[in-house]
């Protein structure tokens, strides 16, 4: 998803049209990753054996296969495919990239061109309106007649609240555009929200992952004023991350969170970012499809994030990484974290732009782990403690028969051991949602939380079985 970020794109899985996703824009282009057969835990572990493909990966890029499933975290770097932008990156390739700004047109480039139509436009509207005066003037003194002049005044324009002009400016003000910047000088850019009062900013893992280790990180608002920022948490796998501005101002005003799961195919939303670096840019669409898999990359090898996404076709480009995706009320229901793309962008940089098919965290998910990065510094997983195959499939999720480094693919006392799964055993269903590949189940297990029991139905040898299953944990991302 590059939104914000692009880079390399996971392939796609079975259950979506394959696609390059790109992040929203953020850190600067990047090479694609190599590609190398991968495996995908369903507890966040990524098996050695065959290589999946993201559910949203290029369609001209199907993932490879490979032997033996990696249960180690994290996992190899995603099969290398076009990848569209979503955040703040640039490049070609999955919304890990980073965004590069467009350099500026010289005034007799098209911009001049521009202008210049536009002093001759008005130059003969000047001239037209003078003519008219006069031939007015001319016939009113020898006919008599009287001209009657239009009200200068069209008057006073309200906007209710619950249109797209009064929910932009209710939200605009407590929106960011974020700048990373790594020790090496790299970076890109991207934006967030204000989480609370105490000066906590929510946004895209990629957005901030340059400046995470000693880099640089400024956020600013609408109204000019930047602040330095520090990085919280942040979660590689949910592609979340929690900033916190250095000297918060104390009138912040928090958006309000939505309820993800109430969200319906064909409602509104409005989507704000800084696309191709343009901060406080307004978009508007609808939901066009829940539930969708998707797996990206930020295309600089490292393993790739997963989600049960909402999609939009509200204009999501390179910099809208991390923003908030709201309804029609204004209520946040997602963050915008990557795009499908068809391959490179205007504007000179080669960056690749929406097509209409925009992805975003559900809000539901992004605040819970939001909240325990606040809390502990570090994400929670859930994880049924089983490694599964992401090879290209739609006939379901199958736990691998080993692990990486010869670990079992199916962790003793775990989860999956409990409920009596078994290696070959294939996962089709997790409560009522269909399971067609790797990537799909863990983007749904990681719509939960630890704790949570969940009926999972799996086929062995020919006939089906369902088993309930208590979710168990993982802190961090290694």
């Amino acid at each position: 998803m590059s939104t914000e970020n692009e880079g390399t794109a996971v392939p796609p899985a079975p259950s979506a049209p394959p696609v390059p996703v790109d992040a929203p824009a953020a850190p600067a282009p990047q090479a694609q990753a190599p590609q190398g057969p991968y495996g995908q835990d369903a507890q966040g572990q990524a098996p050695q054996g065959p290589q999946g493909r993201g559910a949203s990966g290029d369609a001209g890029h199907p993932g490879a296969s490979s032997s033996a499933p990696d249960p180690s975290w994290p996992p190899p770097p995603p099969p290398t495919a076009p990848y569209g932008d979503g955040g703040s990156g640039s490049g070609s390739g999955g919304w890990g990239s980073s965004y590069q700004q467009p350099a500026p047109k010289s005034g007799r480039g098209r911009g001049g061109l521009v202008a210049a139509v536009l002093v001759a436009a008005l130059v003969a509207g000047g001239l037209g309106g003078g003519l008219g005066y006069v031939l007015a003037k001319d016939n009113d003194e020898s006919t008599g007649s009287t001209t009657v002049s239009a009200s200068a005044n069209g008057g006073d324009v309200k906007r209710d609240p619950g249109t797209t002009a009064g929910v932009a400016a209710k939200a605009l003000p407590s929106t960011v555009t974020i700048e990373a910047e790594s020790t090496s000088g790299e970076g890109g850019t991207g934006t967030g929200f204000v989480f609370d009062k105490q000066g906590h900013i929510v946004t895209n893992n990629h957005v901030v992952a340059d400046a995470v280790d000693g880099g640089k990180l400024t956020a600013t608002f609408p109204t000019g004023k930047k602040y330095d920022a520090e990085v919280v948490g942040h979660a590689q796998g949910y592609d979340v991350a929690v900033i916190k501005l250095k000297d918060a101002p104390s009138d912040l005003n928090p958006l309000t969170l939505g309820d993800s799961d109430k969200v319906a195919v064909g409602d509104s939303t409005i989507a704000i970012g800084a696309p191709f670096g343009l901060s406080d840019t307004v978009t508007t669409g609808i939901i066009s499809a829940k539930n969708r898999p998707v797996a990206s990359s930020d295309g600089s090898g490292s393993q790739a994030s997963y989600m049960s996404a909402l999609q939009t076709d509200a204009s999501i480009n390179p910099g809208n990484s991390g923003g908030p995706l709201l309804d029609a009320q204004g209520n946040v229901i997602g963050i915008n974290s990557a795009i499908q793309s068809t391959g490179n962008g205007g504007f000179g940089t080669g960056q690749s732009g929406s097509i209409g098919l925009g992805f975003a965290i559900p809000i539901n998910q992004a605040k819970y782990v939001a909240q325990e990065l606040i809390k502990n510094g570090k994400p929670v997983y859930a994880k049924i403690g089983a490694s599964v195959s992401l090879d290209d499939s739609s006939d379901g999720a199958q736990i691998t028969d080993q692990g990486a480094g010869g670990a079992a693919p199916v962790e003793p006392g775990g989860p999956a051991a409990k409920a009596g799964l078994k290696p070959g055993d294939v996962i089709t269903k997790l409560d009522d949602r269909v399971i067609d590949s790797g990537p799909t189940l863990i983007g749904e297990i990681w719509t939960h939380q630890p704790g949570d029991k969940v009926t999972i139905t799996y086929e062995r040898g020919g006939k089906q079985h369902t088993v309930d299953v208590t979710l168990g944990s993982r802190v961090g991302d290694n």
